[in-house]
C-alpha cells in the first residue's frame, strides 16, 4: 500500500469539498479551486475526511494513488492557508518595485523585466531586494516563482541574480592561472 496514498485528508472547518465523477471542488474562505482526477481511482468525500482507494496495485494505480491524494491534500491546504514563494535579488543595481499591479525588475538588462499580477497570483514587494509570490494553487505558485527566477538564474562567480529564500548557490572560483609561468 502506498505510504502517502492511504492516508486520511482532514478537511478543516470553514472549508467545503465536492466530488462529481472525481471532479474535486475545494472550496475555502481564501478561494476555490477545482481539478479533475482519474475516474479509475475511489475518492471518498465524508464530513471532515477524504480517502483515496485504489481498484487493484497495478503500477498505475500505484503511481496515481499517491499522486492524487498529495493533489487533494494541497487543494485542501491552498483554499485554507494559501502557498507562498519568496524570491531574494542579488546584485550592485538590482532591484524590485511594485507600481499598482506591476512588478518592474531592473536586473541588468538594457530595458525593465515586468510581471503583472494575475488573478489567483499576488505579488509583493516589502524591499528591494525582495519579492513574495502568494497564491493559493501551489503549482501556479511555484510555476510563477520559477518564471520570474529564470529572468536571472544566480551566477556560480559571484551569485548574482534572483534566488529562492534560503537557496544555497555553489560558488565556483575565478581563474587560476594569474600569476603562474
Amino acid at each position: 500500500m502506498s505510504r502517502i496514498g492511504k492516508m486520511p485528508i482532514t478537511v478543516p472547518a470553514g472549508v467545503e469539498v465536492k466530488n462529481d465523477n472525481n471532479c474535486i471542488t475545494v472550496k475555502g474562505p481564501k478561494g476555490e479551486l477545482t481539478n479533475q482526477f482519474n475516474t479509475e481511482l475511489t475518492i471518498n468525500v465524508e464530513p471532515g475526511v477524504i480517502t483515496v482507494t485504489r481498484p487493484n496495485d497495478d503500477k498505475k494505480y500505484r503511481s496515481l494513488h499517491g499522486l492524487t491524494r498529495t493533489l487533494i491534500a494541497n487543494m485542501v491546504e491552498g483554499v485554507t492557508n494559501g502557498y507562498s514563494k519568496t524570491l531574494e535579488i542579488e546584485g550592485v543595481g538590482y532591484r524590485a518595485a511594485k507600481s499598482g499591479k506591476q512588478v518592474n525588475l531592473n536586473l541588468g538588462f538594457s530595458h525593465p523585466v515586468v510581471f503583472e499580477e494575475t488573478d489567483t497570483i499576488k505579488l509583493e514587494v516589502p524591499a528591494p531586494n525582495k519579492i513574495i509570490v502568494s497564491g493559493i494553487d501551489k503549482q501556479a505558485v511555484g510555476q510563477f516563482a520559477a518564471e520570474i527566477r529564470e529572468k536571472r538564474p544566480p551566477e556560480p562567480y559571484k551569485g548574482k541574480g534572483i534566488r529562492y529564500a534560503g537557496e544555497r548557490i555553489i560558488r565556483k572560483e575565478g581563474k587560476a592561472g594569474k600569476g603562474k609561468k
